[in-house]
């Protein structure tokens, strides 16, 4: 197979099996989505998802959320790691968000990225889960499969996004990267599969003998 026919059979396959895709972390309003994506750094989308409406409850606006102190703040998140750095950033965005933007969230990249916290990934799932902008956010189940189905060499996560978004046309990566995901959590986990053992691995790769070994994002 050559990249851009296992690329298709990704595509075919997952869309066969993945016909819904949900949004991982629940959110009320795009502000309660930017600030559950920054807390689902280097934690799971379940924990995000318990922690979200013990902060919610108290504070789920900007102007709500510049009236916690830090300290509150980090109180609520605490089970989520990187909870000092992360009660600092929500804190200081939220002030930039009422003092620059009205209280609104911004509709572009350079924007967000500007915020405490919002790095580009953080950004790309704002823009297409929030706003419904094409983007490809690339985390570690994505970084993972990319490489072991040969979509990309998987050197950096901004090298991976960009083959991907050569490799798939642009309507189609908001509904893409989250059916990824979904199968990288189900059958191609980082320890259950080792490019060798489900379906996509075993279609794009038939005689691969040995694990495929991947950079970690």
């Amino acid at each position: 197979m050559k990249k851009q026919e296992r690329a298709d059979f990704v595509f075919d396959y997952l869309n066969a099996i993945y016909l819904e895709t949900p949004i991982p972390l629940n959110h009320n309003s795009i502000f309660e989505l930017l600030v559950a994506v920054l807390l689902s750094a280097q934690c799971t989308d379940e924990r995000v998802n318990i922690v979200t409406p013990v902060l919610f409850s108290k504070a789920n606006t900007p102007k709500m959320m510049v009236k916690l102190s830090v300290e509150e703040i980090h109180d609520c998140i605490s089970s989520c790691g990187l909870a000092p750095k992360k009660s600092k950033a929500i804190a200081g965005l939220s002030r930039i968000l009422i003092d620059k933007y009205n209280s609104e969230v911004p509709e572009s990249f350079v924007e967000l990225e500007s915020l405490p916290g919002v790095g580009h990934k953080t950004a790309s799932v704002v823009m297409s889960q929030g706003f419904g902008h094409p983007a490809f956010p690339v985390d570690t189940h994505i970084h993972r499969l990319a490489q072991r189905w040969g979509l990309t060499n998987g050197k950096s996560v901004t090298q991976t996004e960009k083959d991907l978004k050569k490799l798939f046309p642009k309507k189609h990566w908001n509904k893409l990267h989250l059916q990824i995901i979904f199968y990288g959590r189900e059958f191609c986990t980082a320890r259950g599969c080792d490019g060798r053992n489900c379906k996509i691995c075993k279609t794009c790769y038939p005689l691969r003998k040995s694990p495929k070994k991947t950079y970690k994002a």
